[in-house]
């Protein structure tokens, strides 16, 4: 055989094994088999994922496309408002007994509201445009409140005390901005209040118990607002009014303010309130301050 001849042997044998080669190769790959887990998919569960995140993405684009703004839109539809709070209230007042003053009364919101026999708190209000009206109901009964008489040697004083005070007024928007809103009010304040006094100090006779009720109604003037704290859903409401001289009162006065967040549905307010009366000459309790913090639930509809 030539030279040319082996070469030729050569090559074949040379592709002949490199076919072999190949062709073991692909036998070995149709061996080989992926679990096929890796690529299956759970339908059922995967369609639950989607959904659940579809109807999250779906409720924060609603709530971010909806911005809650805690400052009132004025339109010429009615808008109302509804308010139950609560006021942990203490109570600060001049005792008169027979005309002549024996002291202070400190009734401590501590422990009043282990005394409360009954209660109810609402504020309403309704407006169309720049105007509307409000109302705030005030009742409380509180029964064998102690009552520490100061520069006095007290021996354990109490009080039962029934007070209703309504303020009604109409108002009138004198500020709208997207960041404040302020209403001018103009009304009047009822104050009636019954007290039982079972005076116990040094000098007095014992267990002397003195009653009475005074009732009067004021007019007030005042304003109430509130302040979007930088442009969220928080805002700082404010409320103050003064009046007086109408009826038995010489002076009253109340004031508001604290923080507030603004809901789809309403609003929630922790605030500190004061209100403060000088009565006449024939009232068991004069110059009486109550104060203490208001927990209250606005519904708007």
């Amino acid at each position: 055989m030539t030279t040319w001849g082996y070469l030729l042997l050569g090559d074949l044998f040379c592709c002949h094994a490199k076919n072999v080669a190949l062709n073991q190769i692909a036998k070995s790959l149709n061996q080989v088999r992926l679990p096929h887990h890796l690529f299956e998919v759970d339908m059922p569960k995967f369609n639950k994922f989607l959904f659940v995140i579809s109807a999250l993405l779906f409720i924060n684009n609603s709530y971010a496309d909806k911005e809650v703004t805690p400052i009132p839109k004025i339109t010429d539809e009615w808008r109302f408002s509804v308010t139950p709070y609560a006021w942990l209230s203490g109570m600060n007042s001049t005792l008169f007994v027979n005309n002549s003053a024996v002291g202070k009364a400190d009734l401590s919101g501590s422990n009043v509201l282990s005394k409360v026999s009954a209660a109810a708190m609402l504020s309403v209000e309704a407006h169309k445009g720049n105007w509307g009206v409000m109302g705030d109901l005030i009742y409380v009964q509180l029964n064998n409140q102690s009552a520490k008489v100061v520069d006095q040697v007290d021996l354990g004083s109490s009080a039962n005390i029934k007070s209703t005070i309504f303020t009604g007024a109409a108002t009138y928007t004198l500020l709208n901005t997207p960041n404040a809103y302020v209403d001018g009010l103009l009304g009047a304040r009822s104050i009636s209040t019954s007290t039982t006094v079972n005076v116990r100090v040094i000098g007095y006779p014992l267990n002397k118990t003195e009653s009475n009720t005074t009732s009067t109604v004021d007019p007030i003037v005042g304003l109430k607002g509130r302040y979007r704290i930088a442009d969220t859903s928080w805002y700082i409401p404010v409320y103050g009014d003064i009046g007086g001289g109408g009826g038995k009162t010489n002076v009253t006065w109340q004031a508001m303010t604290g923080i507030a967040k603004a809901f789809p549905w309403g609003d929630v307010t922790l605030a500190y309130r004061a209100l403060y009366y000088d009565m006449g000459s024939n009232g068991v309790l004069q110059k009486t301050t109550m104060s203490g913090p208001v927990l209250g639930a606005t519904f708007n509809f």
